[in-house]
């Protein structure tokens, strides 16, 4: 009898330059967005109502939140690419282009750009370009992601290590500034934050203030709406005897809660531009409490938009313990569970 069901690809049988067209293609709906909204909370504007999109962005109607659009294309990629994985490592290189509203249909595909075997041979790190598009074949994001995967047989060969270097930073004439957004007549009263984007500057520490607690129904749910179908997630018989005694919770999780309470100090950076770079510090469990504050590292003019500029933040997030615990370099922290480099556009005052 042929064995119909599919385990997963493991690190030896990854190869440099395989390609992957992921299936289950996803029709974004109403009720996702509704959900998500449910999840984290977000507060931005943008992505809340349609007459601000229309009436301050010029957006016909509102966008699929940046994030949202982000796990979904990072939930097709996991059958393939990380089923088997031990934890996803970090991003680079992420871009944002078309937006995705309500009624589309986001696909995904992904290019292997690098390979290496860890030295204890259970493990390795595959390195990947992820691709996603709408129906009609435009792309809508693309981000390059590591994950450390584990081997299938620890003695497997899987030949010379290769890892490929990636910008530090996606530079602002690389951004993409969507079809008809326009912050000219932008009002910051219905935005939610009187601050726009000559209000901040590289350097400035913006603390979050707030704290969410994780649910172990919530993040689960999260990644079951992302149809991320990573093993580490969802199964607690059998990661009760794995490292950590059960469920991880799924990165892009952490990242979305600290997106949200970004709101409070970041209101007005309405939308992601850019993924620069991130990594997940250390694990997150059901019941941790999860503060976050920002870090200002760059804020550009963008040639021919006076309405708009872009602000290159790096976000933190640490379990269980306020930003106004942290004296001195915050960065370093035991507490620490996400970095999170990101590029917004926001408006501007004039």
């Amino acid at each position: 009898m042929i064995n119909k069901t599919n385990p997963g690809n493991f690190f030896e049988d990854f190869r440099l330059g395989f390609e992957f067209r992921h299936g289950a293609p996803r029709t974004v709906t109403e009720g996702d967005i509704a959900l998500y909204g449910a999840l984290y909370g977000s507060r931005f504007a943008l992505t809340s109502s349609s007459e601000f999109a229309a009436a301050s962005c010029g957006l016909p109607s509102r966008p699929v939140d940046d994030l949202l659009v982000f796990h979904l294309v990072f939930g097709k990629s996991v059958p393939d690419i990380s089923v088997n994985a031990v934890a996803n490592l970090g991003y680079a290189e992420g871009r944002f282009s078309t937006l995705v509203h309500a009624g589309d249909t986001v696909h995904a595909t992904s290019k292997v750009i690098g390979l290496k075997e860890n030295a204890n041979r259970q493990t390795g790190i595959v390195h990947v370009r992820t691709s996603g598009y709408n129906q009609q074949g435009e792309t809508v994001l693309d981000f390059v992601r590591w994950v450390m995967v584990r081997k299938r047989d620890p003695n497997a060969e899987t030949g010379p290590s290769d890892v490929p270097e990636t910008a530090p930073f996606v530079p602002p004439d690389r951004l993409i500034v969507p079809d008809g957004l326009n912050f000219g007549h932008y009002d910051p009263v219905m935005g939610g934050s009187p601050h726009f984007w000559e209000d901040y500057s590289a350097g400035e520490r913006i603390d979050h203030i707030d704290g969410m607690t994780i649910e172990e129904a919530e993040h689960m749910l999260a990644t079951r709406l992302y149809q991320n179908s990573a093993k580490v997630h969802f199964n607690q018989h059998a990661e009760a005897s794995g490292r950590f005694g059960r469920r991880l919770v799924y990165g892009g999780h952490i990242i979305s809660i600290a997106r949200a309470l970004s709101f409070n100090g970041l209101g007005n950076a309405v939308k992601i531009a850019a993924i620069n770079g991130g990594r997940h510090v250390a694990p997150c469990f059901g019941g941790d409490t999860i503060y976050a504050w920002s870090r200002i590292e760059a804020a550009w003019e963008l040639p021919g938009r006076p309405d708009i500029g872009a602000l290159r933040i790096k976000s933190f997030a640490a379990k269980d313990h306020p930003c106004g615990d942290f004296p001195g370099d915050a960065e370093t922290h035991p507490q620490l569970v996400l970095e999170f480099d990101y590029t917004v556009l926001m408006p501007r005052r004039f």
